[in-house]
């Protein structure tokens, strides 16, 4: 039976993706940086600790066949030093594609993020051709992660996926997830700009294929749900998870951008107004299937 190691596993992807990699028939050490993660037998459980403080990653692979690495900062925000950044994110990674060759690890799965790719919007639809311009320190720490994989000559495959959604997800989807079972309605009417989602089982499901499929080694892949959704297109699923109509009002969105400049939440346009649409043909090429609808995962989610 292989063994797969999983870094970050106590993550909102990792909590997903231990169970499944279970039901695939593998062996599975889920690492988590402080408490173990939250699984019992026969989930082997280890802690690696802090990424910006050096991993000592030999003992963790010991015996493993693969890597799943999810480990690292998994968002941009304010109070993270692009040091810290660089740290986590790409150094440590450095560190453990390293380490991997040395123990001879089959492949290295490395959940990167689109952010490697692009800014937080984009005029034109995005597809691996497209040359790497990360905007902030988040997305450049990342990117620099993908090239230590591919220097450190050990097999790998990347992921970039696009905005993650799924029971227990955190940030901006939760906050609306959490406006949208507010009995009132809301002014997203008039959002009509897309962006790509993807369900974390969808996710899980590209984890799967690229880990066991011989010819994603060295591959590149960008990962997103198949229809792109709008602001309203994600506030009417989440409603009709809860059973609910839309009940959505067309404010203009100029005065909505002025209310979030007021709050001092000027950073959260880009998510609301920004378009980003990824074209994950590449993935499905290689034989992976995204089987969740985009409006029944929000549903699902809205219901947990």
């Amino acid at each position: 039976m292989s063994r797969v190691l999983v870094t970050g596993a106590s993550g909102f992807i990792g909590r997903a993706l231990v169970p499944a990699l279970l039901t695939a028939g593998y062996s599975v050490r889920a690492a988590a940086r402080h408490l173990p993660p939250p699984f019992a037998p026969p989930v082997e459980v280890a802690i690696h600790g802090d990424l910006g403080a050096g991993v000592e990653w030999r003992p963790l692979m010991a015996e493993v066949d693969f890597i799943v690495h999810l480990a690292g900062i998994a968002h941009t925000g304010s109070g993270v030093a692009a040091a810290r950044y660089d740290l986590v994110n790409h150094l440590a990674t450095a560190a453990l594609a390293k380490a991997a060759r040395a123990a001879r690890v089959k492949r290295v799965v490395f959940v990167s993020t689109i952010r490697a790719q692009t800014g937080p919007r984009s005029d034109y639809v995005l597809t691996e051709d497209d040359s790497p311009r990360p905007t902030d320190p988040y997305g450049r720490s990342k990117l620099a992660a993908e090239v230590a994989l591919e220097r450190a000559r050990v097999d790998f495959a990347v992921l970039r996926p696009v905005l993650v959604y799924g029971p227990g997800v955190k940030g901006n989807l939760h906050a609306l997830a959490r406006l949208a079972a507010l009995p009132v309605p809301l002014p997203f009417g008039a959002f009509t700009n897309r962006r790509s989602v993807l369900n974390v089982h969808n996710l899980v499901a590209a984890i799967a294929h690229v880990l066991r499929h011989p010819a994603s080694g060295g591959e590149t892949y960008v990962v997103a749900d198949l229809e792109p959704v709008s602001l309203a297109d994600i506030v009417t699923a989440l409603r009709a998870g809860l059973g609910r109509a839309p009940r959505l009002l067309k404010t203009p969105p100029g005065l909505i951008r002025l209310g979030l400049a007021m709050l001092g939440r000027s950073r959260n346009w880009d998510q609301l107004d920004g378009q980003l649409i990824v074209d994950p043909s590449k993935l499905i090429g290689a034989g992976w299937r995204p089987e969740l609808d985009t409006a029944v995962g929000l549903a699902a989610m809205a219901r947990e």
